[in-house]
């Protein structure tokens, strides 16, 4: 039985003049808008102009950068081996890195309520390559916005060849180099040096990583530019659930701009006021400077990155036509409609003591983590033998994994009860730098120390007398 059908008129139609009801990027039949933003300047574009500099900085130099021998940042998935700030850490500090991204996670939550997308607009990876690299090489080649119009509906010919084929060019080098940054925080700025220093043929995996990340970022940044902003990234979908009437935003100052209108050369602002308009002459320059194509005076919206070029457009207007600037500006809704200032709500204030628990949490867990850890697991199938002096031993399988970045000798000793642990092979344990040792070994216990059946032992683990951990295990020997 086919379900009946709705009328046309049960369909919602879209209202056209409702920015929440469409998006800027997409015209009525779907289809994507390319975007064409104005170049922008002023104070605002220089400070995240030199902020970014200083984190691109940061991200070509971070694989070469190293504390105590170990990089800066390395996330090697492949041997599952992560350093953060030179610290190593492994699997088997999971418990650590769950830690970690929960504290992420809450430093999130608190830094948006408190400051908005402030991260887009001045941190983000996306917005710094994309705005502060990409778009600066876009209007060096093709111009400003009109002229990339103009560009884009001219005929093919040689000159539109040469711009288009040098700018996509540039692109793909350039998201190759991006690439290749990224691939040295994975496997290392070594075995990425090696990778390009051989061969192709003795590294086609690590050459089809490399290709596939140079791609994967030239069709971000040369195609899908603002579209990962808008539709793939995950915090622009939570900033609705984040933010409140505190948070600080890039904000149009609708008291002071309503009702807009423009602006007669012989009509002095004291006239406007008395014609009940407002500051905003309507110049539109906002929405021209926009990378997602937002119009900010219709309020807080999903696409806006806080990117701050439309608080650089206006504030130029308003210094043109002798207006104060700041019509647009970082501002919160209580801010604008009460002249309140940012307060600590008790949403914050929740999120901060949770923040504060789990910082102090990870610091703890961090500063007392052993150099080393080890298991012992009785050797599967083996059984209590009686020694010729009348000791009982088992045999054992130790496991040590070297956490540290230098060669550590391990000692066993036992804790609770008279004995030896006799390491097999050489007799003693050597863990190389960053390494897993498994050997075997045996726990030899006085009979009178015993117990029927099971007795539980305590095993020390040492290096260079210090003692690093502590395990128990289960001692077998005769039931009567």
């Amino acid at each position: 039985m086919q379900p009946p059908k709705k009328s046309d008129s049960s369909i919602k139609k879209v209202d056209w003049s409702d920015y929440r009801d469409h998006l800027g990027t997409a015209d009525r039949d779907g289809r994507r808008q390319w975007m064409y933003p104005r170049k922008v300047s002023g104070k605002f574009f220089r400070w995240r102009t030199w902020f970014s500099w200083l984190l691109l900085l940061i991200m070509f130099a971070g694989p070469f950068v190293t504390i105590n021998g170990n990089p800066l940042l390395l996330m090697n998935i492949v041997e599952r081996k992560f350093v953060v700030l030179g610290q190593i850490f492994w699997p088997q500090d999971m418990i650590i890195f769950a830690v970690a991204v929960l504290l992420f996670v809450v430093s999130i939550l608190i830094f948006t309520t408190a400051f908005g997308r402030l991260w887009c607009g001045w941190a983000c990876p996306q917005t710094v390559m994309m705005e502060m690299v990409f778009r600066k090489i876009e209007y060096l080649i093709e111009g400003d916005a009109p002229s990339q119009r103009e560009l884009n509906r001219a005929p093919w010919s040689a000159g539109k060849v040469f711009k288009k084929f040098s700018k996509h060019a540039i692109f793909f080098a350039l998201s190759f180099l991006v690439g290749n940054v990224l691939l040295s925080y994975i496997i290392g700025w070594q075995s990425l040096y090696q990778i390009v220093t051989d061969p192709p043929a003795q590294h086609a995996t690590g050459l089809a990583f490399m290709v596939a990340f140079a791609l994967l970022f030239y069709g971000i940044f040369a195609r899908f530019r603002e579209q990962a902003c808008t539709f793939i990234c995950p915090y622009g979908r939570l900033q609705s659930l984040l933010l409140d009437e505190n948070s600080i935003v890039v904000a149009y100052d609708y008291k002071r701009g309503e009702k807009r209108g423009g602006l007669k050369r012989s009509q002095s602002f004291g006239q406007r006021r008395f014609a009940g308009l407002g500051d905003c002459v309507a110049c539109n320059q906002c929405v021209t400077v926009c990378p997602t194509g937002i119009d900010i005076r219709n309020g807080t919206q999903m696409e806006c990155v806080h990117c701050t070029a439309c608080m650089d457009a206006c504030d130029n207007v308003m210094k043109k036509i002798g207006s104060p600037a700041g019509l647009i500006r970082y501002a919160s809704l209580n801010g604008i409609e009460r002249g309140e200032r940012l307060r600590v709500t008790p949403r914050l204030a929740a999120y901060t003591v949770v923040l504060l628990a789990l910082a102090t949490a990870l610091a703890l867990m961090i500063f007392t983590r052993a150099d080393v850890e080890a298991t012992i697991l009785r050797a599967p199938g083996s059984l209590f033998q009686k020694m010729p002096d009348g000791h009982y031993s088992n045999l054992y399988t130790v496991r040590v994994v070297n956490k540290t970045s230098r060669d550590l000798p391990v000692e066993l000793h036992l804790e609770n009860l008279p004995g030896h642990v006799l390491v097999m092979g050489e007799g003693k344990i050597v863990v190389p730098a960053q390494k897993l040792v498994e050997n075997s070994i045996l726990i030899e216990i006085d009979p009178e120390a015993m117990r029927y059946g099971t007795t539980q032992v305590t095993v020390g683990v040492y290096s260079n007398d210090r003692q690093l951990q502590v395990i128990k295990t289960a001692f077998i020997g005769p039931r009567q």
